[in-house]
């Protein structure tokens, strides 16, 4: 397998508190939308909200998975977050030891296997 034929990613999502990621990361865990969680907390964020600079201790999860997996993971962590907006971006995962690209790969093929398809 290529590694440009399933384009793997990160995605980070902040929250507003370590129970609320981890929930996020287990249930996207359970639901095999992502192979892998890290949690880095706390960070302190600055940002403008509702047009003023604001602040917060957030807790950031990164988290590996494949890109045509995005929009139901997406829709999972907002359905579950409690932000109103929360922050739900991307970065592409542009090269990986090998052997760490092929247990993601794994993993998530193993996902499909088990819905069926």
């Amino acid at each position: 397998m290529k590694q440009n034929e399933k384009p793997f990613i990160i995605v980070l999502v902040t929250t507003s508190n370590r129970e609320e990621a981890e929930k996020i990361a287990r249930t996207l865990l359970t639901e095999k939308l992502i192979a892998c969680a890290n949690i880095i907390s706390p960070v302190h964020s600055l940002f403008w909200w509702q047009n003023k600079i604001d602040e917060a201790q957030e807790h950031i999860i990164l988290m590996k998975t494949r890109k045509d997996l995005f929009n139901k993971l997406a829709e999972k962590v907002k359905a579950i977050h409690s932000y109103q907006i929360p922050e739900i971006i991307t970065l592409p995962i542009v090269e990986g030891f090998k052997p760490y690209i092929k247990w993601l790969d794994k993993v998530l093929n193993d996902s499909l296997r088990e819905e069926g398809k």
